[in-house]
């Protein structure tokens, strides 16, 4: 007997990824990334991704992030030991969490796809509408701190 999986399939060459933490790596900070994110490595802080954020099996993200495209899990979202509350991160498109995929922060997406075994020990939001969406405070790189609260 077969059992049929389901496959996702990653371009980065489509998806506008310019950007990577390599495998290693521990990046830590108000960040901004043009373009689509490829964390192999661990990345922490206040960021804010123009494009897809990609976190790959054994990178970990956590702090207060922001994805203006999709999100995909295969790594961990939240650093492992600290509260719920320690990691939020804010889809504005579409998150999927792979069957390798763990987490234990806050999720908020317009649409959630889980594969058989992924992990989702946090909250998870759906965002409905453009009157819906909480807006992390956009002054990265200004030492501000991110504020989740609607105007």
């Amino acid at each position: 007997m077969t059992v049929e999986q389901d496959v996702l399939t990653l371009d980065p060459i489509a998806m506008n990824v310019v950007n990577r933490v390599a495998a290693g790596s521990d990046l830590r900070g108000d960040l901004a990334f043009d373009g689509g994110l490829l964390v192999q490595g661990s990345l922490s802080g206040t960021v804010h991704v123009h494009g897809s954020l990609i976190v790959w099996a054994g990178a970990t993200v956590s702090g207060r992030l922001r994805v203006a495209g999709d999100f995909y899990l295969f790594g961990r979202l939240g650093a492992p030991g600290e509260p719920v509350s320690s990691t939020t991160l804010e889809c504005l498109g579409q998150a999927y969490i792979a069957s390798s995929g763990v987490s234990t922060g806050t999720l908020l997406a317009r649409r959630l796809q889980l594969y058989e075994g992924a992990d989702l020990q946090g909250p998870f939001k759906t965002l409905r509408g453009a009157d819906n969406i909480p807006v992390l405070h956009e002054a990265v790189g200004q030492g501000t701190e991110v504020n989740p609260k609607r105007p």
